[in-house]
């Protein structure tokens, strides 16, 4: 006797998949943003990304990321399958006032683009001294 088993999602995985094969426009890049310290740590994957075409932009507090993959060539050649898609990848990020915009770098390394983020001075914590009639007050870092 042989038994079989229904997916209920199956068939709407594979009409999903046909639909994002036929997205036109630029791809979300994904990201992990974490907050070390005094600065922040935005990781993007951009695999397979030529690294010429990665541009970093800040405009205001809109920091934008975007980055183009050319498609493989394989003239002449029959395509089984074709998942790793090739076009443009863009993210966007508003900032806010307390980064220290002038000081953001950025790496590719393995498909990975780091950005590092850092707290400006003035939006760092800091202690404030009471003073008394007799002391002035102070401010220390």
């Amino acid at each position: 006797m042989n038994s079989m088993t229904f997916d209920p999602f199956g068939e709407l995985d594979r009409l999903a998949s046909g639909l994002t094969q036929l997205r036109t426009g630029p791809r979300a890049v994904p990201v992990d943003l974490v907050k070390d310290g005094d600065r922040y740590l935005l990781n993007a994957d951009l695999p397979g990304a030529d690294p010429g075409s990665i541009d970093i932009d800040l405009d205001g507090h809109v920091l934008t990321i975007r980055a183009e993959r050319t498609p493989a060539a394989h003239d002449g050649a029959q395509w089984i399958a074709q998942e790793r898609r090739a076009g443009s990848y863009v993210r966007q990020f508003t900032l806010g006032d307390g980064l220290d915009t002038e000081r953001i770098s950025a790496t590719y390394d393995n498909g990975v683009l780091s950005l590092v983020i850092p707290v400006s001075e003035r939006a760092k914590p800091r202690k404030i001294a009471l003073s008394t009639a007799d002391e002035p007050a102070s401010i220390t870092a």
